[in-house]
Protein backbone atom coordinates (compact mmCIF):
# COMPACT_ATOMS: atom_id res chain seq x y z
CA UNK A 1 0.00 0.00 0.00
CA UNK A 2 2.61 2.20 0.75
CA UNK A 3 4.27 2.33 -3.16
CA UNK A 4 0.69 2.83 -4.25
CA UNK A 5 0.34 5.93 -2.34
CA UNK A 6 4.14 6.70 -3.12
CA UNK A 7 3.42 6.68 -6.91
CA UNK A 8 -0.09 8.40 -6.58
CA UNK A 9 2.13 11.06 -4.93
CA UNK A 10 4.37 11.33 -8.08
CA UNK A 11 1.95 11.22 -9.93
CA UNK A 12 -0.45 14.12 -8.15
CA UNK A 13 3.20 16.17 -8.20
CA UNK A 14 3.83 15.62 -11.93
CA UNK A 15 0.36 16.62 -12.83
CA UNK A 16 0.88 20.05 -10.76
CA UNK A 17 3.82 20.94 -12.41
CA UNK A 18 1.47 21.57 -15.60
CA UNK A 19 -0.02 24.43 -14.57
CA UNK A 20 -0.65 26.06 -17.90
CA UNK A 21 -2.20 22.57 -19.94
CA UNK A 22 -4.96 22.52 -16.96
CA UNK A 23 -5.56 26.52 -17.02
CA UNK A 24 -6.16 26.07 -21.35
CA UNK A 25 -7.95 22.57 -20.50
CA UNK A 26 -9.98 24.64 -17.46
CA UNK A 27 -10.77 27.70 -20.11
CA UNK A 28 -11.88 25.25 -23.01
CA UNK A 29 -13.92 23.35 -20.87
CA UNK A 30 -15.74 26.64 -19.37
CA UNK A 31 -16.24 27.78 -23.13
CA UNK A 32 -17.87 24.93 -24.17
CA UNK A 33 -19.67 24.66 -20.44
CA UNK A 34 -21.22 27.97 -21.58
CA UNK A 35 -22.51 27.09 -25.36
CA UNK A 36 -24.09 24.11 -23.54
CA UNK A 37 -25.68 25.97 -20.86
CA UNK A 38 -26.97 28.61 -23.60
CA UNK A 39 -28.44 25.04 -25.95
CA UNK A 40 -30.01 24.03 -23.08
CA UNK A 41 -31.66 27.29 -21.94
CA UNK A 42 -33.22 27.88 -25.59
CA UNK A 43 -34.37 24.66 -26.36
CA UNK A 44 -36.82 25.21 -22.67
CA UNK A 45 -38.20 28.04 -23.87
CA UNK A 46 -40.98 29.19 -21.94
CA UNK A 47 -41.11 26.18 -19.69
CA UNK A 48 -40.19 25.78 -16.05
CA UNK A 49 -39.46 22.20 -15.88
CA UNK A 50 -38.61 19.26 -18.69
CA UNK A 51 -38.43 15.63 -17.17
CA UNK A 52 -37.63 16.70 -13.76
CA UNK A 53 -35.14 19.62 -14.01
CA UNK A 54 -35.76 22.77 -14.00
CA UNK A 55 -34.00 25.72 -15.74
CA UNK A 56 -31.20 25.97 -12.76
CA UNK A 57 -31.06 22.84 -12.36
CA UNK A 58 -29.97 22.02 -16.31
CA UNK A 59 -27.65 24.79 -16.34
CA UNK A 60 -26.22 23.11 -13.41
CA UNK A 61 -25.98 19.86 -15.29
CA UNK A 62 -23.96 21.20 -17.55
CA UNK A 63 -21.05 22.83 -14.91
CA UNK A 64 -21.19 19.80 -13.65
CA UNK A 65 -20.40 17.40 -16.36
CA UNK A 66 -17.60 19.55 -17.69
CA UNK A 67 -16.23 19.51 -14.69
CA UNK A 68 -16.17 15.68 -14.62
CA UNK A 69 -14.09 15.97 -18.02
CA UNK A 70 -10.50 16.41 -16.70
CA UNK A 71 -10.34 13.68 -13.26
CA UNK A 72 -12.02 11.16 -15.48
CA UNK A 73 -10.14 11.97 -18.78
CA UNK A 74 -13.53 11.73 -20.26
CA UNK A 75 -12.38 12.15 -23.81
CA UNK A 76 -8.89 10.44 -24.36
CA UNK A 77 -6.46 8.27 -21.63
CA UNK A 78 -4.17 5.92 -24.10
CA UNK A 79 -1.35 5.53 -21.22
CA UNK A 80 -1.58 1.82 -20.79
CA UNK A 81 -1.74 1.64 -25.05
CA UNK A 82 1.30 3.97 -25.25
CA UNK A 83 3.17 1.48 -22.50
CA UNK A 84 1.96 -1.19 -24.75
CA UNK A 85 2.87 -0.11 -28.16
CA UNK A 86 6.53 1.42 -27.06
CA UNK A 87 7.17 -1.82 -25.07
CA UNK A 88 7.53 -0.23 -21.64
CA UNK A 89 5.08 -2.29 -20.70
CA UNK A 90 8.51 -5.20 -20.41
CA UNK A 91 9.63 -2.84 -17.25
CA UNK A 92 5.95 -2.16 -16.28
CA UNK A 93 5.34 -5.67 -15.55
CA UNK A 94 8.67 -6.26 -13.42
CA UNK A 95 7.48 -3.20 -10.81
CA UNK A 96 6.68 -4.43 -7.51
CA UNK A 97 3.12 -4.34 -7.55
CA UNK A 98 0.01 -5.59 -10.13
CA UNK A 99 0.34 -3.57 -13.54
CA UNK A 100 -3.33 -2.71 -12.97
CA UNK A 101 -2.72 -1.58 -9.35
CA UNK A 102 0.26 0.47 -10.71
CA UNK A 103 -1.53 2.40 -13.43
CA UNK A 104 -4.71 2.94 -11.15
CA UNK A 105 -1.89 4.26 -8.61
CA UNK A 106 -0.73 6.99 -10.89
CA UNK A 107 -4.28 7.55 -12.51
CA UNK A 108 -5.13 8.48 -8.55
CA UNK A 109 -2.48 11.28 -8.17
CA UNK A 110 -3.24 12.40 -11.66
CA UNK A 111 -7.42 12.38 -11.34
CA UNK A 112 -6.65 14.24 -8.02
CA UNK A 113 -4.53 17.44 -8.82
CA UNK A 114 -7.05 17.58 -11.88
CA UNK A 115 -10.00 17.35 -9.46
CA UNK A 116 -8.62 20.08 -7.55
CA UNK A 117 -7.34 22.40 -10.50
CA UNK A 118 -9.98 22.44 -13.18
CA UNK A 119 -12.86 20.52 -11.47
CA UNK A 120 -13.64 22.57 -8.16
CA UNK A 121 -12.43 25.80 -10.33
CA UNK A 122 -15.41 25.30 -13.14
CA UNK A 123 -17.48 24.64 -10.37
CA UNK A 124 -16.46 27.80 -8.84
CA UNK A 125 -16.96 29.72 -12.24
CA UNK A 126 -20.41 28.86 -12.51
CA UNK A 127 -21.27 29.95 -9.27
CA UNK A 128 -19.97 33.37 -10.40
CA UNK A 129 -21.72 33.57 -13.68
CA UNK A 130 -25.04 31.54 -13.06
CA UNK A 131 -27.74 30.80 -10.12
CA UNK A 132 -26.99 27.40 -10.05
CA UNK A 133 -28.59 24.69 -7.59
CA UNK A 134 -26.52 23.41 -4.47
CA UNK A 135 -26.92 19.69 -2.05
CA UNK A 136 -29.55 21.18 0.50
CA UNK A 137 -28.01 18.38 3.26
CA UNK A 138 -24.39 17.81 4.42
CA UNK A 139 -25.02 14.29 4.30
CA UNK A 140 -25.88 14.85 0.61
CA UNK A 141 -22.15 16.24 0.18
CA UNK A 142 -20.72 13.42 1.55
CA UNK A 143 -22.25 10.50 -0.25
CA UNK A 144 -21.32 13.12 -2.99
CA UNK A 145 -17.71 12.28 -2.54
CA UNK A 146 -18.12 8.68 -2.09
CA UNK A 147 -20.07 8.83 -5.79
CA UNK A 148 -17.43 10.66 -7.01
CA UNK A 149 -14.50 8.30 -6.09
CA UNK A 150 -16.60 5.20 -7.20
CA UNK A 151 -17.17 6.96 -10.84
CA UNK A 152 -13.60 7.52 -10.80
CA UNK A 153 -13.05 4.00 -10.02
CA UNK A 154 -15.37 2.72 -13.01
CA UNK A 155 -14.15 5.47 -15.20
CA UNK A 156 -10.34 4.02 -15.13
CA UNK A 157 -11.28 0.41 -15.07
CA UNK A 158 -13.35 1.69 -18.54
CA UNK A 159 -10.37 3.59 -19.42
CA UNK A 160 -8.22 0.47 -19.03
CA UNK A 161 -9.72 -2.06 -20.53
CA UNK A 162 -10.83 -0.42 -23.83
CA UNK A 163 -6.80 0.52 -24.12
CA UNK A 164 -5.73 -3.16 -23.71
CA UNK A 165 -6.76 -3.43 -27.27
CA UNK A 166 -3.61 -2.59 -27.98
CA UNK A 167 -2.27 -6.70 -27.55
CA UNK A 168 -4.13 -7.27 -30.67
CA UNK A 169 -3.83 -4.09 -32.78
CA UNK A 170 -1.36 -0.87 -33.73
CA UNK A 171 -4.80 1.02 -34.10
CA UNK A 172 -5.67 0.87 -30.84
CA UNK A 173 -6.62 4.69 -30.45
CA UNK A 174 -9.59 4.10 -33.21
CA UNK A 175 -10.93 1.98 -31.55
CA UNK A 176 -10.33 4.49 -28.29
CA UNK A 177 -12.38 7.08 -30.10
CA UNK A 178 -14.97 4.62 -30.92
CA UNK A 179 -15.73 3.20 -27.48
CA UNK A 180 -14.97 6.53 -25.87
CA UNK A 181 -17.44 8.68 -27.92
CA UNK A 182 -20.23 5.94 -27.21
CA UNK A 183 -19.65 6.24 -23.40
CA UNK A 184 -20.50 10.44 -23.71
CA UNK A 185 -24.13 9.53 -24.70
CA UNK A 186 -24.37 6.71 -22.75
CA UNK A 187 -23.28 8.21 -19.44
CA UNK A 188 -25.61 10.99 -19.75
CA UNK A 189 -22.50 13.45 -20.27
CA UNK A 190 -23.99 15.18 -23.54
CA UNK A 191 -27.87 15.21 -22.17
CA UNK A 192 -29.22 14.21 -18.56
CA UNK A 193 -30.60 10.70 -19.28
CA UNK A 194 -34.17 11.72 -18.30
CA UNK A 195 -34.60 13.79 -21.44
CA UNK A 196 -33.98 10.33 -23.52
CA UNK A 197 -37.03 8.17 -24.13
CA UNK A 198 -37.24 4.97 -21.48
CA UNK A 199 -35.82 2.24 -23.81
CA UNK A 200 -32.82 4.71 -24.39
CA UNK A 201 -32.66 5.02 -20.80
CA UNK A 202 -33.12 1.07 -20.15
CA UNK A 203 -30.37 0.89 -22.36
CA UNK A 204 -27.95 2.76 -20.92
CA UNK A 205 -28.28 1.46 -17.42
CA UNK A 206 -27.58 -2.21 -19.33
CA UNK A 207 -23.62 -0.78 -19.34
CA UNK A 208 -20.85 1.17 -16.75
CA UNK A 209 -21.54 4.43 -17.99
CA UNK A 210 -24.24 6.24 -16.02
CA UNK A 211 -22.65 4.92 -13.03
CA UNK A 212 -19.24 6.99 -14.56
CA UNK A 213 -21.39 10.33 -15.15
CA UNK A 214 -24.88 10.10 -14.36
CA UNK A 215 -24.79 8.89 -10.93
CA UNK A 216 -22.78 11.50 -9.62
CA UNK A 217 -25.13 13.96 -11.08
CA UNK A 218 -28.22 12.20 -9.70
CA UNK A 219 -26.67 11.94 -6.34
CA UNK A 220 -25.74 15.71 -6.40
CA UNK A 221 -29.17 16.62 -7.26
CA UNK A 222 -30.39 14.93 -4.60
CA UNK A 223 -33.04 13.09 -7.01
CA UNK A 224 -32.67 9.81 -5.20
CA UNK A 225 -34.43 8.28 -2.99
CA UNK A 226 -32.55 6.36 0.24
CA UNK A 227 -33.52 2.93 -1.25
CA UNK A 228 -32.37 4.13 -5.06
CA UNK A 229 -29.02 5.69 -3.64
CA UNK A 230 -28.03 2.99 -2.07
CA UNK A 231 -28.94 0.82 -5.35
CA UNK A 232 -27.08 3.68 -7.11
CA UNK A 233 -23.96 3.11 -5.33
CA UNK A 234 -23.77 -0.78 -5.28
CA UNK A 235 -24.16 -0.28 -9.24
CA UNK A 236 -20.70 1.74 -9.24
CA UNK A 237 -19.21 -1.11 -6.82
CA UNK A 238 -20.56 -3.69 -9.52
CA UNK A 239 -19.57 -2.30 -12.34
CA UNK A 240 -15.59 -1.75 -11.25
CA UNK A 241 -15.85 -5.52 -10.06
CA UNK A 242 -17.58 -6.67 -13.66
CA UNK A 243 -14.53 -4.71 -15.62
CA UNK A 244 -11.73 -5.54 -13.21
CA UNK A 245 -12.42 -9.34 -13.74
CA UNK A 246 -12.75 -8.79 -18.02
CA UNK A 247 -9.17 -6.96 -17.37
CA UNK A 248 -7.88 -9.63 -15.35
CA UNK A 249 -8.92 -11.94 -18.31
CA UNK A 250 -8.03 -9.57 -21.03
CA UNK A 251 -4.56 -8.92 -19.74
CA UNK A 252 -3.91 -12.48 -19.01
CA UNK A 253 -4.32 -12.96 -23.28
CA UNK A 254 -2.67 -9.84 -23.99
CA UNK A 255 0.59 -11.01 -22.07
CA UNK A 256 0.23 -14.37 -23.33
CA UNK A 257 0.11 -12.70 -26.85
CA UNK A 258 2.76 -10.65 -26.20
CA UNK A 259 5.43 -13.35 -24.99
CA UNK A 260 4.35 -15.12 -28.31
CA UNK A 261 5.45 -12.04 -30.61
CA UNK A 262 9.00 -12.29 -28.38
CA UNK A 263 7.81 -8.48 -26.77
Amino acid sequence: MRVFWELAKLSFQRELAYRSAHLAGLITNFFFGLLRAAVLVGLYGVREEVAGYSVAMAITFTGLSQAMIGHLSLFNWSEVMRSIHSGEIANDLLKPMGFFRYWLAQDAGRALATFLMRSLTIMVAYTLFFDITYPQQLGSWVILLVALILSWLVSFAWRFLVNLAAFWTPNAIGIARLLFGTSWVLSGFFMPLNYFPEWFIQLANLTPFPSMVYTVIEVYFENLSNFDLVQALLGQVWWFIILFLLIQIVLRAGIRQLVVQGG
